[in-house]
């Protein structure tokens, strides 16, 4: 079979929806602005809560989704960030309430919220065809296998903007979407990346690898290290991480064409899988230029 080129496509998102200004809250109304709380069943990719001051101020900047309101602790310190989320919520027309920092801790989902919560409409997610129908360049793609601590998944995220990748694939079930604390961890990167949510992984590495992507699976076991990757980065290639702990799962390492690993000279015998994504995107941007 020939594998034909993929393309790259950037989603864009709606603006933000108008509101008649800000004004102060009580504890009562500032409870009724929350989200319902996702049942266990829900599967979407989430983000409709945002909590920590530079994943909100990436919020407006980035301007892809709707925000419905900011609360922000009538006791924080008028420093340039809050300053900045003012302004730019105030040029948005989003309503801002400054409220109790009680109400701000009973509603957070994070371990630090930093006075700032915002309420958006939920996270597009691109279907995975669309990323490679659209692609003009070289496809980089990042695939997580079984992520379940939103942590870990917000520092990869972070890791995967900062490095250029063009969409990161999320399996819809077994793994962590993009929860508050996530969202926090990232510190604004999902505001600015392509996000898929495939059905099952396995079956998203067939139809990358039936367009023409080369799947790199990062594996503790294997012999290549990833500094190895030379050409194969430059082409259209997607990094598949495992999850903490087992890693990758049986049917994913199958269907890669290739395992690589990141050398161990200590004790220990592997990173935390956010640390191996930061250096493994890296090495296909290194490798790239």
């Amino acid at each position: 079979m020939t594998r034909r080129r993929p393309q790259r496509g950037r989603p864009h998102g709606p603006q933000h929806g108008a509101s008649k200004g800000a004004r102060r809250g009580q504890r009562s109304d500032v409870r009724d602005s929350r989200p319902p709380r996702p049942r266990n069943d829900d599967r979407t990719l989430g983000g409709e809560q945002i909590e920590g001051r530079q994943a909100v101020r990436e919020l407006l900047i980035a301007s892809r989704r709707a925000v419905r309101e900011i609360l922000i602790a009538d006791d924080s310190d008028r420093n340039p960030v809050i300053n900045e989320i003012m302004d730019l919520a105030r040029s948005q027309r989003v309503v801002v309430r400054q409220v109790d920092r009680r109400d701000i801790d009973e509603q957070a989902r994070s371990e630090a919220p930093q006075g700032v919560i915002a309420f958006a409409a939920p996270l597009e997610e691109v279907l995975l065809d669309e990323v490679l129908a659209g692609a003009t360049e070289k496809l980089f793609l990042v695939a997580i296998d079984g992520v379940t601590d939103p942590g870990n998944l917000g520092a990869i995220l972070r890791s995967c903007e900062g490095a250029g990748v063009d969409a990161v694939i999320l399996p819809r079930h077994r793994a962590v979407h993009i929860t508050p604390s996530a969202a926090k961890a990232a510190a604004g990167a999902v505001e600015y990346l392509t996000m898929c949510v495939v059905p099952g992984l396995p079956t998203a590495i067939q139809q990358l690898r039936d367009n023409n992507v080369w799947v790199v699976g990062l594996d503790d076991a294997a012999d290549k290290p990833v500094f190895g990757l030379g050409d194969l980065a430059r082409e259209h290639v997607c990094l598949v991480l495992g999850a903490e702990g087992p890693g990758l799962s049986r049917l994913v390492r199958e269907r890669c064409d290739l395992l690589v690993s990141i050398p161990m000279r200590g004790a220990l015998s592997s990173l935390n899988v956010s640390a191996a994504a930061a250096l493994a995107t890296y090495e296909v941007v290194r490798a790239r230029q």
